[in-house]
C-alpha cells in the first residue's frame, strides 16, 4: 500500500483559508485601539495634574493676600482694596468692607453695627486667578474666598 502525500503538493484548484489573515488584522486594530486610549487618557491626566497644581496654589495665594491686605491696612490705614501679583501669573484682588460702629480714617465702604465686640472687623473677598497663557493653561482658573479678619 502506497500512501499518498497531498501536504506537499499544491493543487491551483483549491482556495485557501484567510482565517489567519483576518485575525492578525483584528488583533492590530486591538491593540492599536488600546494605544490611542492609552494617549488620550496620558493627556487627560497630565492637563488635569497641572490644573489641580494651579488650583492649589490659587489656594494658598488667597490666605497670602489675606495676610497681606492685613498688613498694608496696619501700615496704610483704612483702604477698600488690595491688589498683588504672585510669582508672575497670579493675580490676587482683595475688596474689603469694614464693621466699626462708626467712620474711621479713610473708610467709605463700612457696615455700622452696635455693639463694641464686633467693632474693629473687616470682610474680605479675595479672588485669586491665573493668568490665561497657552504655554500655563488653556482654561481659566479662579478662586475666590470671602473671610472675616479682626483688626
Amino acid at each position: 500500500m502506497q500512501r499518498k502525500n497531498n501536504i506537499l503538493k499544491i493543487n491551483p484548484h483549491k482556495s485557501r483559508s484567510g482565517f489567519a489573515m483576518i485575525m492578525a488584522i483584528a488583533v492590530i486594530v486591538i491593540i492599536t485601539t488600546i494605544m490611542a486610549l492609552s494617549l488620550s487618557l496620558t493627556t487627560q491626566t497630565s492637563k488635569r495634574t497641572t490644573d489641580l497644581y494651579l488650583y492649589e496654589q490659587a489656594v494658598l495665594y488667597s490666605k497670602s493676600s489675606a495676610e497681606m491686605a492685613l498688613l498694608n491696612i496696619a501700615q496704610n490705614g483704612c483702604q477698600n482694596s488690595f491688589s498683588t501679583t504672585f510669582d508672575g501669573i497670579y493675580d490676587a484682588n482683595v475688596t474689603m468692607r469694614y464693621v466699626y460702629n462708626s467712620t474711621v480714617g479713610t473708610c467709605t465702604d463700612y457696615v455700622n453695627v452696635i455693639t463694641p465686640e464686633q467693632n474693629g472687623s473687616v470682610l474680605m473677598d479675595i479672588t485669586v486667578s491665573v493668568r490665561t497663557d497657552a504655554n500655563i493653561t488653556a482654561e481659566p482658573i479662579h478662586y475666590f474666598r470671602r473671610t472675616i479678619q479682626k483688626l
